[in-house]
């Protein structure tokens, strides 16, 4: 299997190599020099800053969600939403996730990647400030479009940025970026109700003050604005591309151009692997926006509900790092789904049958079956031998699922109002878990879409 890191290939049959940006380089002279490569030099001040940007836009891309999942009783009373309403509200997520993400590729050729991210930070720091002023649902819910939609480019360009500026330290970068993601997910799970309560008890202060972390987010990406082109690293040389390290996005493989695209619904294992994202989006929205609900329904406070929620969600810090490594060792990524899958029916066993008294032990199975993302990316770069076949596998299975994601969260809000218990949508999302693991399984298998896609 590939390792992580880029790979660097020597050509025998002439003096010269190819840099990442199909550049020649001459032999004994690095590719990149910061201090003459171009007048805006990168400096180690420049990188160290760029890594800060990484991580602070990371942190953002989730609070937005988890901090409303810990308050959507509150925001529901204060609003007057009904149960399909709120369940409206968290599909809103994956439905901007689908539509915005495929413009930032786009985006990103026209204007840079640095500048559409820097933008993705303003939406989303203008979204948090203005939803919890915005008087009514119909404000509130266009205000939380406009977070979603920075939240939906930055998310895809995020590994794009880490591909095409640290090319040779892309494992490690992704770890890094994974880590503050799962991060600033759980701590606003965990600190959105004691901070609601320290700034005197009311929902929209406890929302709007997430945009504090925006703010830093933007201001870390100005100096990238103008930024069009990348370092280049002489031990980045372009070779055999990282099929691993693509996975989180897959954008950053050499030219599409290079050999005709992939009739890719043809693949049996795209699909598979699409409908295998789709159903873990949707228990991950279904949990970020509902989950915290859940124990508060059955007992538990709201301080405690959110904590439980940010168990879930922390999960994903040592998991990440853990799960991609493991299966790229393994020729078929089965056994994991199978374990997660497992940890999930268990997770929703418990919280049917004794909600209350095992919550904690609910709470670190869910999350570790909430971990089948890091998983899907991973096999995303396993499942296709280039790097083109990488970006396409990834643009297909991340936006095919999803749109098949969006339907699960407003389907249970629908189920909790005209059930009036939550027996009937924890049963939705234990039953939801057979296809995935079923599904997951396909995926799994050790095979390529090149060879299933005819071109």
């Amino acid at each position: 299997m590939p390792s992580e890191e880029t790979r660097t290939e020597t050509r025998t049959d002439k003096t010269e190599t190819l840099t990442a940006t199909g550049t020649r380089a001459v032999p004994g002279q690095a590719a990149f020099t910061p201090s003459t490569s171009s007048p805006r030099a990168w400096t180690t001040w420049t990188t160290r800053l760029l890594m800060l940007g990484i991580v602070l836009a990371a942190f953002n891309l989730r609070p937005a969600i988890t901090s409303l999942g810990a308050l959507l009783e509150e925001v529901r009373d204060g609003l007057g939403m009904s149960g399909s309403v709120a369940g409206l509200l968290t599909s809103v997520p994956p439905l901007c996730f689908a539509v915005f993400g495929v413009m930032a590729p786009r985006l990103a050729r026209r204007f840079g990647p640095g500048a559409v991210v820097w933008a993705g930070m303003v939406a989303i720091t203008a979204g948090l400030l203005i939803r919890p002023y915005a008087g009514g649902t119909a404000g509130f819910l266009a205000a939380t479009a406009l977070a979603l939609m920075g939240i939906a480019v930055s998310n895809v360009l995020m590994p794009v940025i880490v591909k095409r500026y640290f090319p040779d330290r892309v494992g490690s970068m992704t770890g890094l970026y994974s880590m503050a993601l799962a991060f600033g997910t759980s701590i606003a799970a965990a600190a959105t109700v004691p901070v609601t309560n320290a700034l005197g008890g009311g929902w929209q202060p406890g929302l709007a003050v997430w945009a504090t972390l925006g703010v830093a987010a933007v201001l870390a990406w100005i100096p990238f604005v103008r930024h069009r082109e990348a370092p280049q690293s002489a031990s980045a040389s372009a070779s055999a591309p990282d099929r691993t390290a693509d996975a989180p996005g897959g954008r950053g493989a050499g030219p599409a151009h290079e050999q005709p695209p992939l009739r890719i619904t043809r693949s049996r294992t795209a699909w598979a692997l699409a409908v295998f994202f789709g159903l873990q989006a949707t228990a991950a929205y279904i949990t970020m926006g509902w989950m915290a609900q859940i124990f508060r329904d059955s007992g538990v406070s709201a301080g405690t509900a959110g904590l439980l929620l940010a168990v879930i969600m922390v999960m994903g810090v040592p998991l990440a790092f853990v799960i991609p490594r493991v299966a790229t060792r393994l020729p078929h990524q089965g056994p994991i789904v199978l374990v997660l899958g497992l940890c999930g029916l268990a997770g929703y066993a418990g919280l049917y049958f004794a909600p209350v008294g095992g919550a904690w032990a609910w709470a670190l199975l869910l999350g570790i079956s909430n971990c089948a993302f890091p998983l899907a990316l991973t096999m995303v770069g396993m499942r296709a031998r280039t790097g083109a076949g990488v970006a396409q596998l990834s643009a297909f299975a991340q936006s095919t699922g999803y749109l098949i994601s969006i339907p699960g969260p407003l389907l249970v809000g629908v189920l909790y109002q005209h059930s009036g218990g939550w027996g009937l949508p924890i049963t939705l999302m234990c039953a939801l878990m057979v296809p995935q693991i079923v599904v997951g399984v396909l995926a799994g298998r050790d095979r390529t879409v090149e060879d299933e896609a005819g071109r």
